[in-house]
């Protein structure tokens, strides 16, 4: 996909690697981006068009998706960490990690397929993660969301093949956001990764393995 030109549309614009995606986005000449997020005035990103857009609630996707016709890439970035385990974490935030990162980017994707289809095709991309595809203690709620995630990529990648839309997930380590505040780790450039995920999408990959954490922990499923 050309870049240039574009009507992008990207979930959790107001901070994090949403807001560098709509940046790189308008960057890199892209004709119109919505920059959507639960609530609208978090949104400080001037050039682009605002909606308010919470993926967990049916009603706000369906109206995001009527305001937004015009749309033919998707960037699926909106998250949350809740920081909680499997076997004694509450619950209700295992069940959020799922119904965002799962069922909130399938409710973002089934309604915008037919936007992209009508527009004659167009583009995906699915912000992963290394936690994907490896476990962390005290987070992995967060990691099955993520292979869920990882999963869904996958599957939408093949139904969407006769639709004209291509389908990219990118993986990636901790970047330098709110989200990855309190870890005392190396932390990508989130610029460093809007520019790598778009340029994949640009090439048309199905896969951006971003950092070498993501590439090690793609090679080691081989030996599990």
């Amino acid at each position: 996909m050309e870049i240039n030109g574009t009507v992008a549309l990207v979930t959790g614009a107001n901070r994090g690697l949403g807001r560098h995606f709509a940046l790189e986005l308008l960057e890199r000449g892209a004709s119109k981006v919505y920059a959507t997020a639960r609530d609208p005035r978090a949104v400080d990103l001037p050039g682009a068009r605002v909606l308010r857009l919470d993926i967990t609630d049916a009603g706000s996707v369906a109206a995001a998706a009527a305001a937004a016709q015009d749309v033919n890439l998707l960037v699926n970035n909106a998250g949350v960490a809740t920081h909680t385990n499997l076997l004694d974490g509450d619950l209700d935030a295992i069940r959020l990690e799922m119904e965002t990162h799962y069922f909130g980017t399938l409710r973002v994707v089934r309604a915008f397929a037919p936007v992209l289809a009508g527009n004659g095709g167009g583009a995906i991309l699915n912000v992963l993660s290394v936690l994907s595809w490896a476990n962390y203690d005290g987070a992995n709620a967060y990691s099955a969301a993520k292979a869920a995630q990882w999963s869904l990529t996958n599957g939408i990648r093949v139904e969407l093949a006769g639709h004209g839309t291509t389908v990219t997930g990118v993986h990636l380590g901790a970047a330098d956001t709110d989200m990855t505040a309190g870890f005392d780790v190396p932390k990508l450039d989130p610029r460093y990764v809007a520019a790598t995920a778009l340029d994949g999408v640009a090439a048309g990959l199905s896969e951006v393995l971003v950092d070498d954490a993501s590439r090690a922990a793609k090679a080691a499923l081989a030996g599990v």
